[in-house]
């Protein structure tokens, strides 16, 4: 009988199971039959269940969670999408978490079951219940008047002194990890109001927890004056330029002279740089601008490093990517060895350069701009988010940013930018070339001021924030032991 020949060389037949050894472990049966409604043997495994063994071994100092706090959510929320001059805008349990929330879709408030239960008051705790599980955040002003999802849990202490102990003791890593151990799911993950509620709370002496309530407090009034800061310098840049117009140019179809299409260096045909819309809005501030600069004129060094490959690494440098770059102090999840990344500063920033999302869809975080603070030095910065830094620079950053993140009069020329129809993306000859309005030197800087006062104070935020979520981590940690 004939044989086919081979395309390679008969591999050696293997009798080990060559990809993975089977974790395993001995567990009483008491302690897997304490009334959860769910037995996932990953969560016997992780290390959130043994720092809760720890604590409920010991006869005192804890209690269960609902001791302490009332933990609730709405019913699943059955919605009807209408038009935005129609209807309350409506927030997804991520979305909650960016530097400014911007609402995707409006729901009809008459028509949304228990919608006033779905409205959420300021420092209320909220936390992630479905995904990525067991993150928390306070509600500030950023999400008032804003119906919010039901997969977020609300979290409200028993006793006001014990908001500020209870929101470090959940943002603590082994607070954390003891939730992650507790959800259920193969592919989404989820945690349910009884878990919470049977998660132990270790306890605080009454004069421990005041620190922590001043931190609660700052943690909120910081996030409230940044967002008012930002808003106030937004209404700032609008009144020099004047309201835009209100009335919509049909985008149905348009066109534009040769001349206009071929001139500049676009690299790309793109019928969004040309829509009438942006060009409505360009002569709109050129009205009263005392002359445009692009990027580059102004004194300003744009590039980005080269695609550079992401090597995982247990105990590696920190990766942000451009979707958690506009959130509030993110979950950093992806550690990386480090390399040069074809970068002169090997994958890294500085605070005060501006930072601008390349790719995405453009009613995203695509053309968002950011400044960087302290928070986003010593870890790598994707290579999709563009750096702008200031060289010789003829405008503050804050004015900068303002001038293309405003959402009327800023953010719309950015986006017009991009290219692409699957993942649009923004090239950084585009970003250099890109001309920025100009005012007199005294209006830019009081401009420019409210902005980086309020990259300021988020940064302060988030740093605060870090700071109890380490002591509530000692504070377990020091308990188990």
């Amino acid at each position: 009988m004939a044989i086919r020949a081979r395309l390679t060389a008969p591999r050696e037949v293997r009798e080990d199971w060559p990809w993975h050894e089977t974790q395993s472990i001995s567990l009483s049966a008491s302690l897997l039959f304490c009334g959860d409604r769910r037995m996932e043997a990953e969560n016997f495994l992780a290390e959130g269940f043994a720092v809760r063994h720890r604590i409920t071994s010991k006869p005192i100092g804890w209690s269960a969670l609902s001791d302490a706090a009332d933990i609730w959510q709405p019913s699943r929320l059955k919605g009807i999408q209408v038009a935005p001059e129609f209807g309350t805008p409506f927030l997804a349990a991520t979305q909650v978490f960016d530097v400014r929330p911007i609402p995707r879709k409006w729901l009809s408030i008459n028509r949304t079951e228990d919608h006033a239960q779905r409205f959420v008051k300021e420092g209320t705790i909220l936390l992630t219940c479905s995904g990525s599980v067991g993150r928390a955040t306070i509600a500030d002003a950023t999400i008032s008047k804003i119906l919010i999802s039901h997969d977020l849990l609300r979290i409200e202490p028993r006793r006001h002194g014990l908001r500020g102990w209870v929101y470090a003791y959940l943002r603590s890593p082994s607070v954390r990890a003891m939730m992650t151990s507790a959800q259920y799911g193969h592919m989404i993950k989820h945690l349910e109001i009884g878990h919470l509620e049977a998660l132990p709370f270790v306890s605080l002496t009454e004069g421990a927890e005041e620190r922590f309530n001043k931190a609660f407090d700052e943690i909120v009034n910081l996030r409230n004056r940044s967002h008012g800061l930002t808003e106030k310098a937004e209404r700032l840049f609008e009144e020099s330029f004047g309201s835009p117009s209100s009335s919509k140019i049909d985008n149905v179809g348009f066109s534009v002279s040769a001349s206009a299409a071929i001139s500049g260096k676009r690299r790309r045909f793109e019928a969004q740089f040309h829509n009438p819309e942006v060009q409505e809005i360009t002569s709109h501030i050129g009205r009263r601008a005392i002359g445009w600069d692009s990027i580059n004129d102004l004194g300003y060094s744009v590039w980005l490093p080269t695609r550079f490959r992401r090597i995982n690494a247990e105990v590696g440098i920190p990766l942000m990517d451009s979707s958690i770059l506009f959130e509030i102090n993110p979950d950093h999840k992806k550690f990386i060895q480090d390399s040069d990344f074809g970068d002169p500063y090997r994958g890294r920033v500085m605070a005060g350069w501006l930072l601008l999302a390349r790719s995405g869809q453009t009613y995203g975080i695509n053309g968002s701009t950011m400044i960087a603070s302290s928070a986003h030095e010593d870890k790598i910065i994707s290579d999709h988010v563009i750096r702008i830094a200031p060289e010789a620079p003829q405008c503050r950053v804050g004015y900068l940013h303002v001038a293309m993140s405003h959402p009327e009069l800023g953010r719309p020329r950015v986006k017009a930018l991009a290219y692409g129809s699957s993942i649009p993306e923004i090239e950084v000859a585009d970003v250099e070339s890109f001309f920025i309005p100009r005012l007199d030197v005294k209006q830019e800087d009081e401009i420019a001021n409210l902005a980086e006062a309020a990259a300021a104070d988020r940064d302060r935020a988030d740093t605060i924030e870090v700071q109890i979520a380490a002591e509530a981590d000692e504070i377990v940690r020091s308990f188990i032991k």
